[in-house]
This record gives structure tokens, sequence and C-alpha cells, in this order.
């Protein structure tokens, strides 16, 4: 299976706000807001196995994401209810609905395309671009 990251990483939050600001929708400017304060940015659940596992694969290649807690966070809800219209799923419950990557304000997605980027070698080009690694 080919993944396009392509699609996902130019797809840039500056599109996001033009279509939410006139629905209201104060989840999207929420995740712009926040997207755009680190290189790398990643929306959890302090107990999901496959954010603790995405969180790991960064800090172990040296990347000090910002890390959003979404069961913590005071507009967690709204948050995470965003994410999953922006990515195009269910419901809450959507596998794979958790945890959301940006990576130099640009929505790289969930765990799926971040571990095929990683895979197919396109994730530390990204990074590097990002800011968020050196080497």
């Amino acid at each position: 299976m080919q993944y396009q990251t392509e699609s996902w990483g130019s797809y840039k939050m500056n599109n996001m706000r033009f279509c939410s600001v006139g629905m209201g929708d104060t989840g999207l400017l929420r995740i712009e807001s926040l997207a755009s304060e680190s290189a790398v940015v990643i929306f959890s659940v302090s107990t999901c196995c496959m954010c603790h596992a995405v969180k790991g694969l960064f800090r172990g290649m040296g990347v000090s994401p910002a890390v959003h807690e979404l069961d913590l966070h005071p507009y967690g809800g709204e948050i995470q209810r965003a994410l999953i219209r922006l990515l195009g799923c269910s419901g809450a419950s959507s596998p794979g609905a958790l945890p959301v990557v940006f990576i130099g304000g640009k929505l790289v997605g969930a765990m799926d395309r971040v571990m095929a980027s990683h895979i197919n070698g396109s994730l530390v080009p990204l990074l590097k671009d990002a800011g968020a690694l050196w080497l």
C-alpha cells in the first residue's frame, strides 16, 4: 500500500481558517493556533497506546514535540471533534483518529500517515524543513 504524504503535507492551516471562520468553528481555529506554536505538534490522549508510540518515535529521533493531551485540555473535546472532522473520520471512537501530528504547521495526519512517512523516508526531510531536526 502506497501513501501519498504530499497531499496531506501540503495542506496548510491557512486553508482551514478560510473554511472555518464562516462556520464559526472555534475548534479548527484552536487547532490552527496550537499547531503553529512549535515545529512538531502532537494532539494526543494520555491513555492512548498509539499516542504514546508516536510521541516515543519523535523523541527517539531527537525531536521535542509540543504535545497536547486532549483528555487533560480544557477544550479537548472540542479540539478532538474538529480533528476528527478534519481527518474525515466518522466519530470519536474511529480507529486511527488520534494521535494527530502537524509538522511545520502542516497536517501530516494520524498514526498511519506518520508511520508511512517514516517508513518511506519522507518524515526526516519534513522534520528538517520545519527546523525540528538538525541532522
